[in-house]
């Protein structure tokens, strides 16, 4: 594959070069753990994004559980009390 050639979008306004999904695909190899603590750093198209998939979706887990803790914490303190207020504050 050249990588000078372009792939267009399929309203034909776009375009992005083989050579901007080869970085593109390597700034995910350095954000995803999973891919980026490995030994090597060759990894398929389809692997990075699998992986980066992956990731996303235990994070949007990881927000849900901290979401639903939190509601909890707030369910049991006082709303006047200074455990509540600290709380409050880091949240806005």
């Amino acid at each position: 594959m050249s990588s000078r050639r372009s792939r267009q979008s399929s309203n034909g306004a776009s375009r992005i070069t083989d050579d901007q999904i080869i970085q593109l695909l390597s700034k995910l190899q350095q954000l995803v753990p999973e891919i980026r603590n490995r030994r090597s750093n060759k990894a398929s198209a389809s692997k990075v994004l699998q992986e980066t998939c992956n990731y996303v979706r235990s994070l949007h887990r990881e927000v849900d559980d901290l979401s639903e803790r939190l509601s909890h914490l707030l369910s049991t303190i006082d709303a006047e009390s200074p455990e509540a207020s600290i709380i409050q504050s880091l949240i806005m």
